[in-house]
């Protein structure tokens, strides 16, 4: 048995998020005022330092690892990548409120209806959750590692590896903002012992 830190951050503001655009597969850049948040977040925090460092691929999680770890070298783990909004993405509630195919993703408690031309929430998990397992499975040797990726996948790996009485909504962390995992790395398995706030 060893334990493992892995600290989850979430990368900065685009003109998306500003403007409360569905944007989880479509590659923006950090806004010029994400940029300046991180850099500000950066001389109020003290950011952890891990042995390694990890992005979704996304180019928002990639500026952010450049803005808050100059220098740093990393991987990209594109499954970690944010939920493929398909034909809603982009768009508004107010564009898509009238919508019967977004009535229906919205209002789905199955959560199998898929957004047309993207995934449906249960595709989403299960690739978060088969993506989290592979992860641990490769940096178990370490004694840290940080990813930065994006809200949603944040979320859902609390939601479903840690506790899941709160939603992944709830556990999503302000942008550039995150958590400490504490794991415990057994042979076959892990298990997150706690969580706290960066």
């Amino acid at each position: 048995m060893k334990k493992l830190n892995l600290y989850l951050l979430r990368h900065g503001k685009t003109l998306a998020n500003e403007k409360k655009l569905y944007c989880g597969f479509t590659d923006l850049p950090l806004s010029k005022k994400g940029r300046e948040e991180l850099a500000s977040l950066k001389e109020k925090i003290s950011y952890p330092e891990a042995e390694k460092y990890f992005t979704s691929g996304a180019l928002r999680a990639n500026e952010t690892i450049g803005i808050l770890y100059e220098n740093k070298e990393f991987e990209e783990v594109k499954g970690f990548f944010e939920y493929n909004f398909g034909d809603f993405e982009m768009k508004a509630y107010e564009d898509l409120r009238e919508n019967k195919d977004y009535i229906n993703w919205i209002t789905d408690e199955s959560l199998n209806f898929k957004c047309p031309g993207g995934e449906s929430k249960a595709e989403y998990r299960k690739r978060i959750q088969e993506e989290f397992i592979i992860f641990i499975k490769n940096i178990k040797d370490a004694n840290s590692a940080l990813l930065i990726s994006h809200g949603g996948t944040i979320g859902t790996i609390l939601e479903e590896f840690y506790d899941n009485t709160k939603s992944f909504h709830e556990w999503q962390p302000s942008y550039g903002r995150g958590y400490k995992l504490e794991l415990e790395i057994l042979k076959s398995e892990f298990k997150i012992l706690n969580v706290r706030e960066i």
